[in-house]
Order: C-alpha cells, then sequence, then structure tokens
C-alpha cells in the first residue's frame, strides 16, 4: 500500500514539476526523491493525501491506478500525462462534448467511428453543441474506457 501511495505521490509530482519549471523560467536540474527537502515532499504529496482522505469510496480505484501507472510503458505514460493535461484545459462544454462522443462512439467499429469523426470534424460549433444535447452522455459516466486488464495488453 505504502508503495501504491508513493506512486500516486510520484503522479502527482509530475504534474507540478513542469508547473514549477515554467515558473522559474528555467529547467534547473531537480534533485532525486531522496534530496528533496521534506517540504519539497509535502508539497508533491499533499494533494494525493488530500484527494485520499476527501474521497474514501474512491482509495480502491487510486491504489488499482497507481498499480495500473507502474506497469505502462515509458511512451504510454508520456501519451496518458498529455491526455490528462488536454482533459484538464478543457472547458465544462468540452468535456461534456469529449464524454458524449465517447459514449456515442465507444461501442462502433472502426470504420464507423471514424466516419463519425469525420462529419464531427465537419459540423460547425452549433451543430457540435445541438448533437450533444440530443445525444448526452448518462448521467456521471466517463469519458474513460472501461478498464479491461492492464492498458497495454489492450491491443492500443
Amino acid at each position: 500500500m505504502r508503495r501504491s501511495l508513493l506512486a500516486l505521490g510520484l503522479l502527482a509530482a509530475c504534474t507540478l514539476v513542469p508547473a514549477f519549471a515554467q515558473s522559474t523560467g528555467t529547467q534547473p536540474a531537480l534533485p532525486a526523491w531522496d534530496q528533496l527537502t521534506p517540504a519539497q515532499r509535502e508539497l508533491l504529496i499533499a494533494p494525493t493525501r488530500d484527494r485520499w482522505n476527501r474521497e474514501p469510496e474512491r482509495r480502491q480505484q487510486f491504489l488499482d491506478f497507481a498499480q495500473r501507472w507502474q506497469s505502462l510503458p515509458p511512451d504510454q505514460r508520456r501519451n496518458a500525462r498529455r491526455g490528462m493535461q488536454r482533459w484538464e484545459s478543457m472547458t465544462p462544454q468540452q468535456r461534456a462534448e469529449a464524454r458524449a462522443v465517447y459514449h456515442a462512439t465507444r461501442s462502433m467499429g472502426r470504420d464507423a467511428r471514424r466516419a463519425f469523426m469525420d462529419n464531427w470534424r465537419n459540423m460547425s460549433p452549433q451543430q457540435r453543441a445541438d448533437w450533444v444535447k440530443a445525444h448526452p452522455a448518462p448521467e456521471g459516466s466517463s469519458a474513460l474506457p472501461p478498464r479491461r486488464g492492464p492498458p497495454h495488453d489492450r491491443g492500443h
């Protein structure tokens, strides 16, 4: 369990380090974990601890995620980080669109999904908004696919 919490802390660090480097204007060589000060470690771990305490019903999900994250190859970790950053930068409207499109296309075959997305790209913003209003994702749905084993075994 401690190892999984450490993985969650490191994930938090991965999201905080670029912001720290950008705020200083340079890319300083950052120390290894063992060389961080207690205050720096606390800064990195605090968001994970707060979320762990705030959402006890999701603790197993957090641990599962940390274990999956450790099993990902480096290129898939980079892709996942980019996806998380992209999701975090979306507006609520963009997230609703992403959820609706995912929900509509998740059971489609490759050709049908490609045709849908070609059509989606040709829609005006108003047409997209109207489509999302007519085809909302179910309440509480996630834009992420259901887990079916380790991500690197899913054939993506």
